[in-house]
């Protein structure tokens, strides 16, 4: 589990937007760019390039 604070500050690196955290599967949404960004041992990835749609 991330700590809230840090929760708090992340935000979509594509949109700026806000990111929803998803526990399961272990990653962070952006509903507004329709975009899901995976982690993995507990280390976000934020590369826009590597993020997935759905």
């Amino acid at each position: 589990m991330l700590p809230k604070e840090l929760l708090d500050i992340l935000a979509c690196p594509k949109c700026k937007g806000e990111l929803e955290y998803q526990t399961e599967p272990h990653e962070f949404v952006c509903r507004h760019c329709r975009l899901k960004y995976s982690i993995k041992d507990d280390i976000p990835n934020f590369l826009i390039e590597e993020a997935e749609s759905f």
